[in-house]
């Protein structure tokens, strides 16, 4: 079975059917290995991260939450990223069924719709709540004094819902597009985005633009912008300043593993886009354009379990937390422990 036009998950694909695209061999791979790969190994990679993601983001959101001490600004948004990233990876499972289907949805038309606004939604809203966090150390390194008043935790909790909608909003043409469609070349119902060349394009451009372009020149400069400011810190730091620079080490961490997670990807769906407006016209080209944005989308997936590890092996105070709390519980579990011996003997007393 050969590699399906729509085997990428919700808007992120760029590839579309079309009534009138009669011959499909361009999008056949020619590697009978390759296409192994696909329908055999690919299911089980997309489980394993899905199922990595969802441990690792429920930990991480357990610590934020539980702990007695309240978050953070920079928290706030690290809490939502890995809620977002949670999200995405409860629903991955369904697309992991759909590759061992052999692309062949099977769920029927509502969850098609479901599952890839869920996934497009929560992506889209991580990548947002990455640029939250670029911008908010920019402002604690950079204007530290200037921006005091901006940087509370209200505000913080204010523009993450504000990000959840604008993610929301990104994801309006997979749940107006997203559907059903029965491939006759193929004999298969595929889970599918049906527009015409010049809607796809529209969209695509839009949500490049706004879902990639906009958010990564933010992030690269405000990375930039930290890096200068923590070369600048490292003699005579207040204690103040050395908290600062811990949860920044951490921040600039997850930014260079968002870009190396998600540049890719993003740079294959703007060739992508180029090739349906038929400004790149090789068919092999064609071809190997749809296997790297195939190999680049997952590997972009794995970022919401990349970040998760990041917290607990870079960030000194995410590892604090940590322990704080399981201190925390064992102090409770002593105590209810005693309480529990203790209470036989009072009744005996009293008696």
């Amino acid at each position: 079975m050969s590699l399906l036009p729509t085997s990428v998950p919700a808007n992120f694909s760029t590839m579309a059917i079309h009534e009138d695209q009669n011959d499909m061999s361009a999008t056949q791979l020619p590697d009978e290995e390759l296409t192994e790969w696909y329908s055999n190994i690919l299911p089980v990679y997309i489980l394993c991260i899905a199922v990595l993601g969802i441990i690792l983001n429920v930990f991480v959101l357990v610590v934020f939450c539980l702990h007695k001490k309240s978050c953070t600004v920079a928290e706030i948004y690290l809490s939502n990223l890995a809620a977002a990233d949670l999200v995405l990876m409860i629903f991955l499972p369904f697309w992991a069924v759909y590759a061992a289907n052999n692309f062949d949805w099977p769920f029927g038309n509502h969850l098609c719709r479901l599952v890839t606004v869920a996934i497009n939604m929560n992506a889209y809203s991580s990548i947002y709540f990455i640029v939250l966090i670029s911008i908010d150390r920019y402002m604690a390194l950079v204007h530290p004094l200037s921006h005091e008043g901006i940087r509370r935790p209200k505000y913080a909790k204010l523009l993450c819902v504000l990000v959840w909608g604008f993610g929301l909003v990104l994801s309006i043409p997979t749940l107006v597009y997203r559907r059903v469609l029965y491939n006759n070349y193929y004999n298969i119902s595929q889970c599918s985005h049906e527009q015409t060349l010049n809607e796809q394009l529209l969209f695509d451009g839009l949500l490049t633009t706004f879902g990639f372009i906009i958010p990564i020149i933010i992030i690269f400069c405000c990375t930039l912008k930290i890096i200068q400011a923590l070369n600048n810190r490292f003699l005579g730091m207040l204690d103040t300043q050395m908290t600062e620079q811990k949860a920044t080490t951490l921040i600039v961490v997850v930014l260079l593993a968002f870009m190396i997670c998600w540049v890719p990807f993003h740079v294959v769906k703007i060739l992508n886009m180029l090739l349906i407006a038929n400004v790149l016209t090789a068919p092999s080209f064609r071809t190997n354009l749809l296997v790297c944005m195939q190999v680049f989308m997952y590997f972009a997936f794995f970022n919401s379990v990349l970040n998760p590890i990041l917290y607990m092996i870079v960030g000194k105070n995410f590892q604090g937390k940590v322990r704080e709390l399981f201190k925390q519980w064992r102090h409770t579990r002593t105590s209810t422990l005693n309480s529990t011996n203790t209470n036989p003997s009072m009744r005996s007393f009293s008696s």
